[in-house]
């Protein structure tokens, strides 16, 4: 029977830089915190915006790190 395996693209069988992928958003992060405390701008909404960039970044590290030890994601 031809339709029994499930279809993937032949870069989902190659393993990823998991580690350099969560080490770049926490940088990433990082410097987004520091933009925003050594930033000259007048009004406060560059500062929501990388705050809440910032804070995306990292809600998504923790989230993929407490789904991949709860084995819902391979």
């Amino acid at each position: 029977m031809a339709g029994s395996e499930p279809v993937t693209a032949p870069d989902q069988h190659k393993p990823g830089h998991r580690k350099s992928g969560r080490i770049g958003a926490v940088l990433s992060a990082v410097f987004l915190m520091l933009m925003g405390f050594c930033g000259n701008e007048q009004g406060r909404v560059e500062h929501i915006w990388l705050f809440g960039i910032a804070l995306l970044l990292l809600v998504i590290v923790i989230g993929d790190t407490v789904l991949r030890r709860n084995g819902l994601r391979s």
